[in-house]
């Protein structure tokens, strides 16, 4: 079990970094709503969209790759340098087609007056590209906190800025001080701009804090390594791109399928009300920067899948937490978003929560795949994810808005799950305990279900739906170390 307690403990260390930067992102949620209109902040989400499906593209599963080379081979540093040198080649060559063409990838983004946007975006990502393998060296290396803290001053200075450019500066404006230097650095017209150049700076100054784990290489190229790697990660570079389509594509839709006059600001209440999913979000990727490494480490040895299946079965129990927890004081959590307008999309909340509960599920199940080498499977899975988005999108936003992208989104997390695990029982069965992991979110469900129909925004109550839950899930898992002992 110190194992899994190590685990817990880089989970919470991860988590820690997660849940510190991702709160103090989503103070930035009720700055952007009381700043830009819907349709403003629709713009945003349209172009982070983008953005996602580029920086899939531009790390074309080497960070995976790295986690299974660097256990597999002997020679570790040599499998850093290689993937290392192959991102830096093929985004500075991003960098130079891409900045030549800033005008042209704006027209085709419906941004044709802001080409500035765009090449801010393509320093975002080329930098943040060149930070994918020494963060995951750092966590190969179990220097969780060095990468906890690198991400934190990331979000502090981002967050910092965006306060400066939105709040402070128009403020000293308006009470004409410090007019000749306010008027050197800061213009109103730039508008949403300020949000890319914020995210430029701090995407720098990461890059500068992880300087000394890039300047430790020796910059050596193995092509038979990145041959196995490049074969390794294409099939994740696909599945990625499915991934994000699972997770971007239905703002795109309701851009396209929806009335002209309404579409745009519809996508900026969705994507508004997504972010209220951001607690169970973060204690996902959490997990992930702590389970991939752990999963790799563990594969070879005798008790992997025991291993495995306890994870499964903590992760699910966790979640599902999560889950009841937001649901029962979405009246509190609410607030953060300033203007009612965006509230009419809170019924979406917890569809959401249930479909990135489905999500973490896949991830956990998707180790088989992964350490088999079997990593096809991983993009058959998500190319199928994808098309049941794509298709629900459209079969159901018309008559649902993005009440139906929602519903299309658990859908296709819960039909990943079972399609991966029946796949797993055949390639690589690991013996998970589903009637534990089905009671864990029966239960949250149905406490979910009961507050509804006393739903009266009391926090005690609230609270009370909650220990009920901690309560069984304490006392089951006594329930099963006792069985397990006398066996």
């Amino acid at each position: 079990m110190s194992i899994i307690k190590k685990l817990v403990s880089q989970t919470a260390i991860y988590g820690l970094s997660s849940v510190i930067g991702r709160l103090l992102n989503f103070l930035l949620v009720p700055l952007y709503t009381g700043i830009f209109a819907p349709e403003e902040y629709g713009v945003l989400s349209e172009l982070m969209v983008v953005v996602a499906f580029a920086m899939v593209v531009l790390t074309y599963g080497f960070e995976t790759a790295f986690f299974h080379f660097t256990n597999k081979e002997n020679d570790s540093e040599k499998v850093l340098s290689t993937g290392f040198t192959s991102l830096l080649t093929s985004s500075l060559l991003f960098l130079f087609i891409a900045s030549n063409h800033s005008q042209n990838i704006a027209n085709i983004l419906h941004v044709p007056e802001h080409p500035n946007f765009i090449n801010w975006l393509v320093w975002i990502l080329v930098l943040d590209v060149l930070t994918t393998l020494p963060f995951a060296k750092l966590r190969v290396c179990d220097r969780a906190w060095r990468f906890a803290f690198i991400r934190l001053t990331n979000i502090t200075v981002n967050i910092g800025l965006n306060l400066f450019f939105y709040l402070l500066c128009p403020y000293l404006l308006k009470q004409e001080i410090a007019l000749e230097i306010i008027n050197g650095i800061y213009d109103p017209n730039v508008g949403i701009g300020y949000i890319f150049i914020s995210n430029l700076i701090a995407s720098s100054v990461m890059l500068i804090l992880l300087s000394p784990e890039i300047f430790k290489l020796k910059f050596s190229f193995d092509f038979q390594i990145w041959k196995k790697m490049i074969k390794y990660g294409f099939p994740l570079l696909i599945g990625g791109l499915a991934y994000v389509t699972n997770e971007m594509v239905d703002r795109l839709l309701l851009e396209y399928l929806l009335p002209a006059d309404t579409a745009t600001a519809q996508v900026g209440i969705y994507s508004a009300c997504y972010k209220v999913a951001i607690f169970m979000s973060l204690f996902i990727q959490a997990f992930r920067y702590g389970a991939e490494p752990f999963f790799f480490a563990q594969a070879q040895k005798k008790d992997a899948k025991e291993q495995y299946e306890i994870v499964m079965r903590y992760f699910i129990a966790f979640t599902a937490f999560i889950f009841l927890s937001i649901n029962v004081f979405i009246d509190i959590i609410k607030h953060f978003i300033q203007d009612v307008a965006y509230h009419a999309g809170l019924d979406v909340v917890p569809i959401l929560l249930l479909a990135n509960l489905f999500l973490g599920m896949y991830y956990n199940l998707s180790v088989w795949y992964k350490v088999s080498e079997k990593t096809r499977f991983g993009a058959y899975l998500s190319v199928a994810g994808a098309a049941i988005t794509i298709g629900l999108n459209i079969l159901l936003i018309p008559t649902m808005s993005y009440m139906g992208s929602a519903w299309a989104t658990l859908i296709c997390y819960a039909s990943m799950c079972i399609m991966s695990y029946v796949f797993s029982r055949r390639h690589y069965p690991i013996s998970y305990n589903w009637k534990y992991i089905s009671f864990y979110m029966i239960s949250a469900l149905s406490l979910f279900y009961i507050w509804t129909l006393w739903h009266d925004d009391h926090f005690i109550m609230s609270s009370l739906f909650c220990i009920i839950y901690i309560f069984s899930v304490v006392v089951l898992e006594k329930r099963k170390k006792i069985s397990t002992f006398n066996l």
